[in-house]
């Protein structure tokens, strides 16, 4: 029940209308826009979703269901599209990428990194925040300086942004990869690995499951959120990034960061701001 009032919020806001029994419709668009007339089609929108992160999404073990910021969004805009949403389930943000090459999703919410841009398509960011790094007590790493040196290794979560971006970075420190945000987690609590580098939100809703462990204050990059579509869809393209864009200005992404109790990320600028 609390995840379907959290949905007729989110509806509401978008002008999406919610049936007495949850189903979404999508009485806004009266009439379907061509830009998606193939989606409309099929009846559904598949949604490439990377466990881990309530920014992102996550699965509750034990009835199925998917929650997090992004899988809110998606759900507006599978509504809006007037469709249904159906989850197609990576175990890390990273391995969504994977799909791309095979028709495996129609959209999905990731980082915005150069060499994913070579594969597909992004909207205009929803999200901002940096990477950083996440440390065990008593860890003599205070600032991201103190992080590349020699012997120190670094869990991160094989082909995700954080590790895009960290892997031309480091000249001394160690990348040590994983198939699963949890498990970069636990290599830290194992002490197989001295730091987990990831998105500042991912980080501090990691940091209460590991008793004494710190975030670190300053980031080693900016970050961007988008949500992307495969390469030749420019409809799609350009029905997601109104999408998006309008869901910034009323508020929307706003109450998805809310509803999932999300810290260290904000709503990104209208536009497209450039990466740092």
């Amino acid at each position: 029940m609390k995840r379907l009032a959290a949905i007729v919020s989110l509806a509401l806001a978008t002008g999406i209308g919610i049936g007495p029994t949850g189903t979404q419709t999508a009485y806004a668009q009266q009439e379907k826009d061509p830009r998606v007339a193939d989606l409309v089609r099929t009846g559904k929108m598949r949604v490439g979703l990377g466990l881990g992160s309530p920014s992102g999404a996550m699965k509750n073990p034990a009835t199925g269901e998917y929650y997090g910021a992004a899988v809110d969004l998606a759900r507006a805009l599978a509504a809006r599209i007037g469709v249904d949403f159906v989850a197609v389930e990576y175990p890390r943000p990273g391995a969504i990428i994977e799909g791309a090459q095979t028709n495996a999703w129609d959209v999905a919410f990731v980082v915005i990194d150069p060499e994913r841009a070579k594969q597909v398509d992004f909207a205009p960011p929803h999200t901002q925040s940096d990477f950083t790094y996440l440390v065990p007590a008593g860890s003599s790493i205070y600032k991201v300086a103190d992080a590349d040196q020699p012997g120190i290794r670094i869990a991160v979560p094989r082909g995700d942004g954080v590790d895009l971006r960290l892997t031309p970075l480091l000249k001394k420190a160690e990348l040590v990869r994983t198939d699963t945000l949890p498990a970069a987690l636990e290599l830290v609590r194992t002490g197989g690995a001295h730091a987990r580098a990831g998105p500042r939100a991912a980080l501090l809703a990691e940091s209460v499951r590991l008793p004494g462990s710190r975030v670190l204050a300053d980031g080693f990059a900016v970050i961007f959120n988008a949500a992307m579509v495969p390469k030749g869809r420019a409809g799609w393209l350009a029905y997601v990034s109104e999408f998006i864009e309008e869901a910034k200005a009323s508020g929307l992404v706003k109450k998805t960061l809310e509803d999932a109790s999300v810290r260290g990320i904000q709503v990104a600028p209208a536009g497209r701001p450039r990466p740092q």
